[in-house]
């Protein structure tokens, strides 16, 4: 399993009940996101602090020198495996 992909699993098992109370609200919000903005927004911010903190940890140690480019490859690839499991999680925050 690749780094950015076992970074994700630790972050859903790590944080099981947060991810397992934003899920329905996620899923709610897809289907009216007028609706469930508001409680969507609430949640999501504390999910995206625990994603930016996961993201943060996994590219630490590249972020400078030869291999930063790699770095922003690698923090692409987990946001890419986060929205394959929430398809809106980029519309945190958004009016």
């Amino acid at each position: 399993m690749s780094k950015y992909r076992a970074a994700v699993q630790q972050m859903l098992e790590e944080n099981k009940e947060l991810f397992d109370e934003f899920k329905p609200i996620h899923d709610a919000y897809v289907l009216n996101p007028q609706a469930n903005q508001a409680k969507y927004n609430a949640i999501g911010s504390t999910v995206m602090d625990v994603i930016r903190d996961y993201e943060r940890k996994l590219c630490a140690k590249m972020g400078a020198g030869q291999y930063s480019k790699f770095s922003m490859n690698l923090s692409e690839k987990f946001m890419e495996e986060i929205k394959g499991i929430y398809s809106k999680i980029m519309f945190i925050g958004v009016e």
